[in-house]
């Protein structure tokens, strides 16, 4: 048996792995030791051998307190990922399984690669989108936008500022795929609405195998009050763009570790926070609500206190810089406890659908846009 996290998002370390039955892994911060919870590794040469895989960390992971009901995700393609028997014991989290074949792949949730990033950029942009490069990450990356409809309107849309979050891209490629739909919900939009789309703000950590942060260790989602080309260039850039364009909305896709849920959570705490946005936040909860039955109101975060928001994540900086809907999107990386998968738990599949669904919340919510 070997174990290997060489390639596109992998992050393990073996600490032994003598025993298929009492393998111990460790999973590997972020650059910058403050974080850590993604993992990827490949397992080869295990066909048929009951194997019990111990992340022996796992108690000093940025979020411990999601353990408990996580299931890891298998596949032996790349393309299906089923849920394995998982539990956190004594501080550990132990993944319970016989591979069925000579290469399995084990992960925190589905890995969405950078290989797969680029063919649904290209697929886009056969599909008639506008596709450009705000400027680089500091591994020399793309920051890549992908423009659709020509429409007064200016929603922006973007994923993955933690890239670990994998879900948020499934989501942009849900989204994305329906938008180079020719049906009356798209043509409608692209007539109102000039679209900008980000499927990927932190490609480095992507490829890296990061939970949260870029290459220098920085969390994106701390630093829209002031970004650098030091080290947020990838905020730096996208909000160089949104002040060319404007923004009447702003959409920043998540997931979250511990809550089995899929919610928004707005910008309420930010100073300006007026009954106007206070308007439009209900609008577009309703919006959801009607489109996506995956979505809920009743579990989030909470809304923080008039005056309190932090100020250095995006949907709150947004809201305040454009005075515009901003608000963030969270789903889960376990199940959705309303709708609960044996098998699967929260996938890719339902991931897309929900995106392709956002189209037509967005559909409903631009008319008050425009009238705002």
């Amino acid at each position: 048996m070997h174990i290997s996290d060489a390639f596109d998002s992998g992050n393990i370390e073996v600490v032994d792995a003598t025993d298929p039955a009492h393998v111990q892994l460790r999973i590997r911060p972020d650059v910058g030791d403050e974080h850590y919870q993604w993992f990827h590794f490949q397992v080869t040469g295990a066909r048929g051998v009951p194997c019990v895989f111990r992340i022996v960390n796992a108690n000093k992971a940025s979020y411990p307190q999601a353990w408990p009901d996580t299931r890891a995700v298998c596949s032996t393609d790349g393309e299906t990922w089923i849920r394995v028997p998982t539990e956190y014991v004594d501080g550990q989290l132990v993944l319970s399984h016989t591979p069925a074949t000579d290469v399995v792949r084990y992960a925190y949730f589905a890995p969405f690669s950078m290989e797969r990033h680029h063919a649904l950029l290209a697929r886009a942009g056969a599909a008639g989108a506008a596709v450009d490069t705000l400027g680089e990450t500091l591994d020399g990356q793309p920051m890549d936008r992908i423009r659709l409809g020509n429409g007064p309107i200016q929603p922006w849309i973007i994923a993955r500022q933690h890239p670990g979050e994998t879900m948020a891209e499934w989501w942009m490629e849900g989204f994305i795929d329906r938008l180079t739909q020719n049906d009356a919900t798209v043509r409608a939009l692209l007539e109102a609405a000039t679209l900008h789309i980000v499927p990927n703000m932190n490609p480095d950590g992507s490829r890296r195998g990061h939970l949260r942060t870029n290459a220098v260790g920085t969390n994106l989602n701390r630093v829209w009050h002031g970004p650098n080309l030091e080290r947020s260039p990838e905020v730096f850039h996208v909000l160089k763009a949104m002040d060319e364009s404007g923004v009447d909305l702003c959409l920043d896709v998540h997931g979250d570790e511990d809550l089995p849920y899929v919610f928004l959570s707005g910008s309420e705490g930010i100073p300006s926070f007026t009954p106007r946005l206070k308007g439009l936040v209900k609008a577009f909860d309703a919006a959801v609500l009607d489109v996506a039955p995956d979505f809920q109101t009743q579990h989030g975060y909470g809304g923080d206190a008039p005056g309190t928001a932090n100020m250095t994540i995006c949907s709150n900086a947004i809201a305040e810089r454009y005075d515009c809907l901003a608000t963030t999107l969270e789903m889960p990386f376990k199940d959705n406890a309303d709708k609960p998968d044996p098998e699967f738990g929260w996938s890719p599949e339902r991931s897309m659908r929900l995106g392709a669904q956002f189209v037509d919340a967005l559909l409903q919510v631009t008319p008050q846009l425009r009238s705002s």
